[in-house]
């Protein structure tokens, strides 16, 4: 139980979970994808991969991933998810692959339920277990699955201690195959977790490594949630500097995550900045 002195728990946020792809490496098409995505324009790093998504199953599950994590952010797209979903199950031709589009099925469930679009937390249910049956325990896509299990327990069946152990499972799957972003999630659910218990140490480590990860990584879409979140356990001078420069990032990404608006404070007349054309999310709410 908390102490009297301990910060108050904040209002639970939805969480963001990364698309099955992350960083890229050297290839030319990946670079492009990530730094894309990175800045909000999903449709575009999407269009990019329609050619081979067409009749490829690793590509089509990319870009499913991308317009699953629009609906997130932007609240909108939904038709072109589902759409990109079932072509990406169509296309799946082993276990792997249908497990990694079950999760993604399973992902934009909880997206439309936990956004209160839809109360879809059955299907998310179902596609997520089917997702745990094909995915075998040292597949790729495991991480990402146990993140998402966790986001249910704790977003769907206010479950924490079962978030918790998923999201510790996802931590050491995202440490093992040094998949950096994963792990910027990771950290912060886990610290989310430390601060609704009063840990108020551990939270601040948590998301200070959250941030730390989307800074070093260029992950500009993610920042403003991570500076907000850290915010959260922050002395007061710091927490209103930390949600200055968040509201200023929310701003200057065209308003996305549109659920982070009613956490930030607004932007003085004379302030208020307009988006950078050449970064503008071409489909941000």
């Amino acid at each position: 139980m908390r102490s009297a002195d301990q910060a108050p728990v904040p209002a639970p946020r939805p969480g963001i979970p990364p698309a099955a792809t992350g960083p890229a490496g050297d290839d030319p098409l990946d670079r492009a994808v990530w730094r894309l995505r990175s800045r909000g324009c999903w449709a575009d790093a999407a269009a990019l991969l329609e050619p081979r998504a067409a009749r490829q199953a690793p590509a089509a599950l990319r870009r499913a991933a991308l317009l699953v994590e629009r609906c997130m952010f932007t609240a909108t797209g939904w038709a072109e998810a589902e759409d990109a979903l079932r072509t990406a199950e169509a296309l799946a031709g082993d276990d792997e692959e249908r497990g990694g589009a079950a999760c993604e099925r399973g992902q934009l469930a909880y997206t439309s339920t936990v956004l209160g679009v839809r109360d879809r937390a059955d299907e998310a249910r179902s596609a997520l277990g089917r997702a745990a049956a094909l995915l075998a325990p040292s597949a790729a896509g495991r991480p990402l699955l146990d993140f998402r299990r966790g986001l249910m327990a704790e977003h769907i069946a206010d479950s924490p201690d079962a978030a918790r152990a998923a999201y510790r499972r996802a931590h050491a799957g995202a440490t093992a195959q040094g998949d950096a972003l994963l792990l910027s999630f990771t950290w912060r659910h886990l610290a989310g977790l430390a601060l609704r218990d009063g840990e108020l140490a551990e939270a601040r480590h948590g998301f200070a490594e959250s941030l730390r990860i989307r800074e070093e990584l260029g992950f500009l879409v993610g920042t403003a949630p991570a500076l907000a979140a850290l915010a959260d356990a922050a002395p007061e001078d710091e927490a209103v500097r930390l949600r200055t420069e968040a509201a200023r990032l929310f701003r200057l990404m065209g308003g996305v995550p549109t659920w982070l608006a009613h956490q930030l404070p607004p932007a003085p007349p004379e302030q208020t900045e307009q988006p950078e054309q050449t970064e503008q999310p071409t489909d941000a709410a």
